[in-house]
């Protein structure tokens, strides 16, 4: 299992998914409570790494994750450029707009809530993309 974080001031994104690609968790969550509902994920799942978002408050989070976390879980930066972008469309791929917001344009839809947990189900697939082609 691999659990994705995108790491932020305010909020976090947090996913688990497995290797077959199927999404066991995916959550918002307040900045403040993201290092213990990473632990108790890990305890939930079989976490064998923590793939991560490389840019905002990114070093300060591997730090703070490395102090808290088993040293045996390795800790991934992953590219997270666009992702922001990629994670909107993904929004509305997985949650299809319906009656009169379906006739919205899509590129002028925003999603009805924060998607920092779809962002690092990207961080997920970049990872493992990253892997398959090194492999």
């Amino acid at each position: 299992m691999i659990l994705g974080f995108d790491p932020g001031r305010d909020k976090c994104g947090i996913a688990v998914m497995g290797l077959d690609l199927i999404l066991d968790y995916h959550q918002v969550v307040p900045a403040p409570e993201a290092i213990a509902i990473i632990k108790n994920l890990c305890e939930q799942f079989a976490i064998a790494t923590l793939v991560m978002g490389d840019q905002t408050t990114a070093k300060t989070w591997k730090k703070k994750l490395q102090t808290e976390l088993p040293a045996s879980l390795p800790i991934v930066m992953v590219d997270e450029r666009y992702s922001t972008l990629e994670a909107r469309d993904r929004y509305w791929q997985m949650y299809p707009p319906k009656g009169l917001s379906s006739l919205i344009p899509k590129g002028l839809r925003e999603p009805p809530r924060p998607i920092d947990d779809i962002v690092a189900i990207l961080l997920i697939e970049r990872y493992l993309k990253i892997q398959t082609t090194n492999n």
